[in-house]
């Protein structure tokens, strides 16, 4: 029972420290959210609305693009698995 209760109180204190990491996260894309914004308002002229934002959403998916590729290299491979197909 003891052994239980240890492992449920393991898995709430992962589970709080995944979701916490998760919000500073958020926060932190929320800021450079704004700070992107901010910079592609000065490059580009008043009233340019619907050029900024294709600008905006390129360069967003570019930094996602790379980002995921960056993150996926440090990962490295996932082990490969085998399948034995029983008949």
């Amino acid at each position: 029972m003891a052994e239980q209760v240890s492992e449920v109180k393991g898995q709430v204190m992962q589970t709080i420290a995944t979701l916490m990491t998760t919000a500073f996260g958020l926060i932190a894309a929320l800021a450079w959210n704004e700070a992107i914004k901010e910079i592609i308002k000065q490059m580009l002229p008043t009233g340019s609305g619907i050029t900024g934002l294709l600008v905006y959403a390129l360069i967003i998916t570019i930094i996602a693009v790379i980002a995921t590729i960056i993150i996926g290299r440090a990962l490295g491979k996932p082990p490969v698995q085998e399948v034995r197909v029983v008949e």
